[in-house]
C-alpha cells in the first residue's frame, strides 16, 4: 500500500465521520456518553492536520501519525481502541506484511486492550466479519452494513454499554458504526485493489 493510498483511505473516513458525528453521538446517547461522534471527529480532524501536506515514506508512518494522534485527542475507550487497532496495522505493514494480515493484528489489538470477543457488542463484532470477508476478497458495503446492524440485537457485556444491560439491545453499538464507516472510506479507497 502506498502512503498516498493510506491519506486517502483516511481522508475519506475524516469525511464520514464530520458528516456523521451527530449520529455517531445519538447512537452512543441512550448507552453510553453520547460523545462518540464528536470525539471520534476531533481525533480524525487532527489526523488529517498532521497528516495534510507532509510526505511520508511508507503507508506504515502515515498510520502511526493515525494512531499517535487518536490516543492522544480521543475521549473515553475510542481513543486507545482505534489507536490500538492502526499500531497493530503500523507494526505488520513495516514488518513487511500485507493489509489483511495488518488489520488482523489491528483486530488483536482491539481485543487485547477492549478484552472483547465477538457477540459483546463492541467494535469486534464488526472487524471479525470484515475481515473474514477481506480475506476471502468478498468485502462489500452490503456486509458492513449488516455486520453493523446485527448489532442491534446485541447485549453489551462489555464496556460503557454493558452499564445498561438489557437497554442495551435495540441499539447499535456507536464504535460498530464508526467502524462500519472506517471499512466502507476502505473499499472507497479502493485500498484492496493494490
Amino acid at each position: 500500500m502506498t502512503p498516498e493510498k493510506a491519506i486517502e483511505w483516511m481522508r475519506l473516513f475524516n469525511g464520514k465521520l464530520q458528516e456523521n458525528k451527530a449520529y455517531l453521538s445519538d447512537l452512543d446517547t441512550p448507552i453510553g456518553d453520547g460523545d462518540h461522534g464528536g470525539n471520534m471527529a476531533r481525533g480524525m480532524a487532527s489526523v488529517m492536520e498532521n497528516l495534510d501536506g507532509k510526505d511520508f515514506a511508507s503507508a506504515d508512518e502515515v498510520f502511526k501519525v493515525v494512531s499517535m494522534q487518536l490516543i492522544s485527542k480521543v475521549g473515553g475507550a475510542s481513543g486507545p481502541l482505534y489507536g490500538s487497532a492502526f499500531m497493530g496495522l503500523t507494526k505488520a505493514l513495516k514488518a513487511g506484511e500485507d493489509l489483511t494480515k495488518g488489520l488482523q493484528d489491528g483486530l488483536e489489538m482491539i481485543q487485547k486492550r477492549g478484552k472483547a470477543e465477538v457477540g459483546e457488542k463492541t467494535m469486534v463484532d464488526v472487524w471479525t466479519p470484515v475481515l473474514g470477508a477481506i480475506s476471502e476478497g468478498q468485502l462489500t458495503e452490503e456486509l458492513v452494513d449488516k455486520a453493523v446492524e446485527a448489532t442491534k440485537d446485541l447485549k453489551a457485556t462489555k464496556g460503557r454499554a454493558s452499564y445498561v444491560g438489557e437497554r442495551s439491545v435495540g441499539h447499535i453499538d456507536p464504535g460498530s458504526y464508526s467502524s462500519g464507516l472506517l471499512f466502507k472510506a476502505l473499499i472507497e479507497a479502493e485500498v484492496l485493489n493494490g
